[in-house]
C-alpha cells in the first residue's frame, strides 16, 4: 500500500512539472525576458548638427543672471543677501511682560549615588548647613521635583510654577570636606 502511494504521488508531480514547463514554452517571447519588442524599426531622431554649439553656450553665459536664487553656472558662492530694512509703524509696538526670573534654587548640587538594583539615583545638596539627599522623582525645600539626575548636573523643577532649571556639579567648600573627614577618623 506504501509503494502505492509513493507511485501516485510521484506521478502527480511529473504531470504538475509537464504543465509547467508546456505553458512556460507558450508564453516566452524570444528576446530580452519581460521587454516587449516594437514592431516597427529603429529611427534616429533627425538632429541637423549633433556638434556641441559652444558659441551659444558662451552667450548664454554672459548674460547677467537675475533671478533670487544661486545661479548654477556660476561656481562661486552667492553674494550674500541683502538685509531688509523693517517698516517702520505708525503705531507703537507694545511690549509684552517681561519674562519671569531665572528661577534660583536655594541649595548646592554636589554629587549622587545609584543603587546598585534598580539603578535609582539620589541626589546630593547642600542647603545652608544641611546636607540633603534626594531621589530622583522627589521633592525638596518643600517647594521644587528632582527631576532627573545627569552625569554632572540635576534637573529642577518649581512645583508651583511649573518652571525649570538645571543646577551644575560643584566641588564642596575646603572646610565640609575637611569636617566630615574629621567626623570619619573620629
Amino acid at each position: 500500500m506504501k509503494r502505492r502511494v509513493e507511485i501516485y504521488v510521484f506521478a502527480g508531480l511529473l504531470v504538475t512539472l509537464a504543465v509547467v514547463v508546456y505553458f512556460r514554452l507558450q508564453s516566452a517571447v524570444p528576446g530580452i525576458p519581460g521587454v516587449l519588442a516594437s514592431e516597427g524599426k529603429f529611427k534616429p531622431l533627425e538632429v541637423q548638427e549633433p556638434q556641441l554649439r559652444l558659441q551659444l553656450l558662451e552667450k548664454i553665459q554672459k548674460l547677467e543672471y537675475t533671478g533670487s536664487h544661486r545661479n548654477i553656472f556660476v561656481a562661486a558662492p552667492p553674494p550674500p543677501p541683502q538685509p531688509v530694512r523693517p517698516v517702520e509703524k505708525s503705531s507703537p509696538v507694545l511690549a509684552g511682560p517681561p519674562p519671569p526670573p531665572p528661577l534660583e534654587v536655594p541649595a548646592q548640587f554636589f554629587g549622587y549615588t545609584s543603587a546598585r538594583r534598580g539603578g535609582k539615583r539620589a541626589a546630593f545638596f547642600t542647603s545652608g548647613e544641611d546636607v540633603l539627599i534626594v531621589p530622583e522623582g522627589d521633592t525638596f525645600l518643600s517647594r521644587f521635583r528632582l527631576v532627573h539626575i545627569g552625569n554632572d548636573s540635576a534637573d529642577i523643577e518649581e512645583m508651583s510654577t511649573g518652571r525649570h532649571t538645571t543646577l551644575q556639579m560643584v566641588q564642596p567648600p575646603e572646610q565640609q570636606v575637611l569636617n566630615s573627614s574629621v567626623a570619619v577618623e573620629k
